[in-house]
């Protein structure tokens, strides 16, 4: 059982930036992806960002060029830096981790974080 507990979330201005933290209790398989996704109210989960263990990144449209996902491995620490946030931003967001390949499909993933809360306000 992997335990992921994110952390970093908070309140910001339109325009403003925040990191998410997600600690990693340890990898369960030899190859696998870490990835950052969020749920609005009413809305879907929806990915955002992918790394794998070798460090190839992929993002959702919405977030590409303004946030950033890295792997720290050996301290076992997922980021997600996230600038110039908009309103749009608002959200529960998780990190999620899976043995294999990177996808954005929420139903592939193993293990789940409880999730951490960003309001970004105008």
């Amino acid at each position: 059982q992997v335990q992921l507990v994110e952390s970093g979330g908070g309140s910001v201005q339109s325009g403003g930036a925040l990191r998410l933290s997600c600690a990693v209790s340890h990898y369960a398989w030899h190859n696998y992806c870490m990835a950052w996704f969020r749920q609005a109210p009413g809305k879907e989960r929806e990915g955002l960002a992918t790394i794998d263990n070798i460090g190839s990144t992929e993002y959702t449209d919405s977030v590409q060029g303004r946030f950033t996902i890295t792997l720290d491995k050996y301290k076992r620490m997922l980021y997600l830096q996230m600038d110039y946030l908009t309103p749009e931003d608002t959200a529960m967001y998780y990190c999620a981790t899976r043995g294999g390949s990177c996808t954005f499909l929420m139903y592939r993933y193993d293990y789940w974080g409880q999730g951490t809360q960003v309001t970004v306000s105008s």
